[in-house]
């Protein structure tokens, strides 16, 4: 397991690392936007991390367990010097502010983050993380870098970590799907609000909890005397039936060699059913091999969908550990 947050240095430069690493650094490009936090900023890194959210999330979703993380990493490996890079999915948080060409799906998606790395000159990542609809990108970036998609020069990650989502297409026939109900929700509300207490109110009269009200409302911008979504509410539909439609059970069955795909479930996830958790778990059971990489199968207890909310502290055991290992 990961080792604890103790230090081998003294106080005095566990508090300098603790408030350099926890002052996110925002950049902007011709592409999608993003936050990098650096485990020690005044020296180069030599690894990184990259987190892609969820729908209707933002970069500021990881920001604290990307913290957390960082400083697990820089005790139990003390050599090593990693930096998060947590991205703004297109059509969400600041990427916003720039329209991007469609079409807005997986595919764009994943060549967004591509993109950014090849306009940012940095190396290829060795680790790519993502959460619910961002699991999907990850996969999908993975594919098309190791088909040689983005250019034969790419490193494909060592590590893919896919949090709480199923590889497989998404039942259209399943109404308990949260994600689901939430985007027809919002299709059948106007597009302006008085304010966003109003809004959240408004939801949480319609059934939804404040946590999940509060979290929509995060998607809102202040114009003129209203608010209004910062996004185009057709580009998110757009890209979240990409994510049912997109099925990555071939990558499963034949991962890129030297990678290692990390599915986590969480324990009380409504997202699975038990032909997925079988298929998962007898991949992850055949191992590795010569001329191909692995699948492993996590089990996150005491945890519905939102991993890093319900049991940050579990997930970053589970995380810190593998990448510490590389």
């Amino acid at each position: 397991m990961v080792a604890s947050l103790r230090t081998r240095n003294s106080p005095h430069l566990l508090i300098r690392f603790l408030n350099s690493a926890t002052l996110p650094r925002r950049r902007w490009l011709g592409t999608v936007a993003y936050e990098e936090l650096r485990a020690h900023p005044e020296k180069p890194y030599t690894s990184t991390a990259v987190f892609i959210h969820g729908f209707l999330g933002s970069s500021r979703n990881w920001r604290s367990f990307s913290r957390n993380l960082l400083a697990s990493l820089s005790n139990s490996s003390p050599s090593s010097n990693w930096r998060t890079v947590m991205l703004d999915m297109r059509n969400h948080g600041k990427s916003t502010e720039r329209k991007l060409n469609p079409p807005h799906n997986i595919e764009t998606a994943a060549k967004d983050l591509a993109d950014l790395v090849k306009a940012e000159g940095w190396p290829w990542p060795e680790v790519v993380v993502g959460h619910s609809m961002g699991g999907k990108v990850a996969l999908q970036f993975a594919e098309s870098c190791s088909r040689g998609d983005y250019g034969h020069a790419v490193l494909s990650p060592k590590q893919l970590w896919v949090l709480d989502s199923v590889p497989g297409e998404v039942n259209p026939g399943n109404t308990n799907d949260e994600v689901r109900n939430v985007l027809a929700t919002l299709q059948s509300l106007p597009s302006q609000f008085p304010s966003r207490k109003w809004l959240v109110n408004h939801l949480m009269g319609l059934g939804y909890s404040k946590a999940l009200s509060d979290w929509i409302g995060t998607n809102l911008k202040k114009v003129g005397d209203h608010e209004t979504w910062i996004f185009d509410l057709e580009n998110a539909k757009e890209m979240f039936d990409s994510y049912c439609e997109k099925s990555y059970w071939n990558l499963l069955e034949k991962p890129p060699k030297g990678m290692e795909i990390v599915i986590v479930r969480a324990e009380k996830s409504d997202r699975w059913d038990q032909d997925a958790i079988e298929r998962i778990q007898k991949l992850a059971n055949r191992g590795g091999s010569d001329s191909l990489g692995k699948v492993s199968f996590c089990v996150l207890p005491n945890a519905g969908h939102w991993v890093h909310v319900d049991n940050p502290k579990g997930l970053l055991e589970i995380v810190a550990s593998k990448i510490a290992s590389l």
